[in-house]
């Protein structure tokens, strides 16, 4: 194990849970082992490690991201994270009306969906 290996767990653990990091160590097998490690090492232990911006600013970016490249799968997930980001639901429409403009409309309705419902099963839990 790493220093960047730790260094990532802490921060991903800080991040999205210590149940969501929990689920998703108890999931892995050798297979995906490596795969696992990568994105422990290089998203959260270099890029979401990093001080140059803030943990709201990277949720923002994140998001932003995720919905301009249809990558939908992640958004509840980091919608969840920003509760410990301290990215409001102002800035995550925000980041999301930048989608719209830059990558497009159905892209952008379709995250703001997702955080919808996301932040309404966040309110009921």
């Amino acid at each position: 194990m790493t220093d960047r290996y730790s260094q990532g767990m802490k921060v991903r653990r800080e991040v999205l849970g210590d149940a969501h990091v929990d689920r998703a160590e108890a999931g892995k097998s050798d297979f995906d082992v490596p795969f696992q490690s990568l994105i422990t090492e290089g998203a959260w232990g270099t890029v979401w490690a990093s001080d140059g911006i803030t943990r709201r600013e990277r949720s923002m970016l994140t998001l932003a991201l995720l919905a301009a490249t249809g990558n939908f799968e992640e958004i509840a997930m980091h919608v969840r994270a920003t509760a410990r980001t301290g990215a409001t639901k102002r800035d995550v429409m925000e980041a999301f009306q930048h989608v719209a403009i830059y990558a497009g409309v159905p892209r952008a309705n379709h995250a703001l969906k997702i955080a919808k419902a996301t932040y309404e099963e966040m309110e009921n839990e």
